[in-house]
């Protein structure tokens, strides 16, 4: 067991040729925390994932995994990791058992473990019933759930998961959320890479938001939120073929005011009070929704841009 954070990073940067991928980025993950990596595509989120899975070397800067360095500790360090890829990589005309079975072979374990290790992964992932079935016949959110297991048979200090739930319907995400709780308390760091909000609000201890190599914010998700935004935000829609064109005094409704191409927001504290008094002054929109203000509106704040740019 190693004391201090479980990963510590100080000006990590990753290059390709002249191209900056990661800008000198400075972290520490503790054990038992669940941290995450918020962004859009191409913000450096999966060059850091590699960097901290110990399969691509920092360009500079300094990274301890597990007390070790990845530098000199590559193999050490890989052997007590759980790395679930962005993609799914099972062998689809193998049975979901021998997918866990054969994955556990990589790592040296005896065969009698793997087969223990195996049971409970089925168990956990909840595909027990499905344990002889062809890989190929699983739903998307079972081939992920049987991913996430296959990661967790060397029994990992430190899972890092990169965009776990993209493709998968609500009730698949939620589901998959349900099991990763489960592991969070039993005490496995988790490391999350996601471009959705709701998922690291609802998954992160802690997190950092990316932004074009480089880390804009830091905290923990709802302080993030209660720092950079108002408590609601307003999204109006107008009939327009461009919400640029709009001329209205919104600003005098609220205390920023985002132009989108689809959608206008007002970030405001009391919603519904605002929308009253947008139709008492004659502002009438096509449409109108009141939320609480969320992680997208942080960064939309901080860069410029949304999640989904």
């Amino acid at each position: 067991m190693t004391t201090g954070p479980i990963l510590e990073a100080h000006d990590l940067v990753k290059k390709f040729g002249d191209f900056a991928a990661v800008k000198g980025i400075s972290f520490a993950i503790d054990r038992g925390e669940s941290f995450g990596f918020l962004g859009p595509n191409g913000a450096g989120k999966t060059s850091t994932m590699r960097m901290i899975s110990a399969v691509s070397q920092p360009t500079s800067g300094t990274l301890s995994i597990l007390g070790l360095d990845p530098r000199e500790h590559g193999p050490n360090i890989r052997g007590r990791l759980g790395v679930v890829p962005q993609e799914d990589t099972l062998e689809l005309e193998l049975s979901v058992r021998l997918n866990l079975e054969m994955f556990g072979r990589y790592f040296d374990i005896p065969r009698r473990t793997i087969r223990e290790r195996t049971n409970e992964l089925l168990e956990f992932a909840q595909l027990t019933e499905r344990a002889n079935d062809k890989v190929d016949d699983l739903s998307g959110g079972m081939k992920r759930r049987l991913t996430i297991a296959r990661a967790l048979i060397n029994q990992p200090e430190l899972l890092i998961l990169d965009e776990p739930t993209t493709g998968l319907d609500p009730q698949a995400r939620h589901l998959l959320w349900e099991r990763l709780y489960r592991l969070k308390r039993e005490g496995v760091t988790l490391i999350i890479t996601t471009h959705y909000m709701d998922e690291a609000e609802q998954l992160c201890d802690r997190l950092v938001v990316m932004d074009n190599g480089s880390i804009v914010a830091e905290g923990p998700p709802r302080d993030l939120i209660a720092r950079h935004s108002t408590r609601e935000v307003v999204e109006l829609r107008f009939d327009v073929e461009s919400h640029d064109d709009i001329d209205l005094p919104l600003s005098s409704f609220a205390e920023r005011v985002e132009i989108l191409p689809d959608r206008i927001l007002l970030y405001v504290d009391q919603g519904d009070e605002t929308l009253a008094d947008l139709h008492a002054a004659n502002i009438v929109p096509a449409s109108e929704l009141v939320r609480r203000s969320s992680l997208e509106d942080v960064f939309l704040r901080l860069t410029g841009r949304t999640l989904v740019d």
